[in-house]
């Protein structure tokens, strides 16, 4: 088990109220969370698991790495091995379970990679956290798998019927809890969806639209989804689902013409144009996959920035930090077109 982000030794595990396991913690969503927990919750150790892939970065938690209560751990939730003796040595009480592949369009074609890991690794995951006997384990999961709806707004007890292989997970009896979120935007995130490839157009690429861009979709600003992560912590239920979704919803090819206004300060609809690039359209691209979120409003949380704020967070946080992703392209080489993918 290899560790980093500290130098001096952790107290016992008997020093912090709670110890929490963060899988995917160098990810987008995911280092939001930590750094919130460790700022919020002194008394909380909180681990990150990251195997470090093409789309994590430690840079995520610069602001946090020398905190008393925070530790990284490089591993893989796949190896049942060293799942079980994290467990057994960080005397873990709660999981927030994050790390997962999620890029759908390479799901279509790298499916039993995305199965293995989503799939296999959450399974070790869960029976080690199970085998440990922890008092809550949060799954974060996806409004996808949903599947595809024009009028109907789903809530937890709808059908799940996803229409990509990575959409699927599998209820454990054990002290599980699963959210459902809507896309989320905001800085740190890894240049191959919406919103942070578009910042990137100010450095190497256009802005690939799938089909006709009508497809809409619901976004939320990642302090957001954190606060709705906490709301979940704190006063989630096991065995319960809890949606986590926003009322704004915007069609790709109209979210694709704003930010090229913003990032390329154009009014001009023939530039715009000239920024944009029409691909073949992926093996199943559903239309828009509202959802109703009335569940988790009942906890206290309702999402509060506004389009405009957080849109302008996110293509300033790029302008100043796109070269931590200057080998973003490279990375991007294996995908069959160039991002983004909604």
């Amino acid at each position: 088990m290899s560790s980093a982000g500290r130098a001096e030794p952790l107290g016992p595990p008997s020093s912090f109220a709670k110890r929490l396991l963060v899988t995917g913690g160098a990810g987008f969503i995911a280092s939001h969370v930590i750094v919130s927990l460790v700022e919020d919750y002194p008394n909380y150790m909180i681990i990150n698991l990251d195997k470090l892939d093409y789309c994590a970065s430690l840079k995520n938690l610069e602001t946090i790495s020398n905190k008393q209560n925070y530790k990284f751990i490089q591993g893989d939730i796949c190896n049942s091995h060293f799942v079980k003796l994290l467990f057994e040595t960080e005397k873990i009480d709660i999981v927030l379970h994050f790390a997962a592949q999620t890029h759908v369009d390479l799901s279509f074609v790298r499916a039993f990679e995305f199965t293995y890991v989503n799939v296999y690794g959450t399974h070790v995951l869960v029976s080690a956290a199970h085998e440990a006997r922890v008092e809550k384990f949060i799954y974060v999961s996806t409004d996808e798998v949903y599947g595809g709806s024009l009028d109907k707004e789903f809530d937890e007890s709808s059908p799940k019927q996803p229409t990509n292989p990575y959409s699927y997970w599998e209820r454990y009896k054990f002290p599980a809890v699963i959210t459902r979120s809507s896309n989320v935007y905001g800085p740190h995130q890894y240049p191959e969806k919406v919103y942070s490839t578009c910042a990137s157009i100010v450095y190497f690429s256009k802005f690939c639209i799938h089909g006709s861009g009508l497809q809409t979709r619901n976004f939320l600003y990642a302090t957001d989804v954190v606060e709705a992560f906490l709301t979940v912590l704190k006063k989630g239920k096991p065995g319960e689902i809890y949606n986590i979704g926003t009322n704004f919803e915007m069609s790709v090819l109209q979210l694709a013409k704003e930010l090229i206004q913003l990032i390329k300060e154009t009014s001009s609809e023939s530039e715009m144009e000239t920024w944009v690039d029409y691909v073949n359209d992926r093996p199943t691209n559903d239309m828009r996959y509202p959802m109703k979120s009335e569940k988790i409003q009942g906890l206290g949380w309702r999402p509060k920035v506004p389009w405009k704020e957080g849109i302008k967070k996110t293509i300033d946080w790029y302008r100043e930090n796109f070269h931590n992703w200057k080998n973003a392209e490279k990375a991007l080489e294996p995908f069959p077109v160039q991002p983004p993918f909604v």
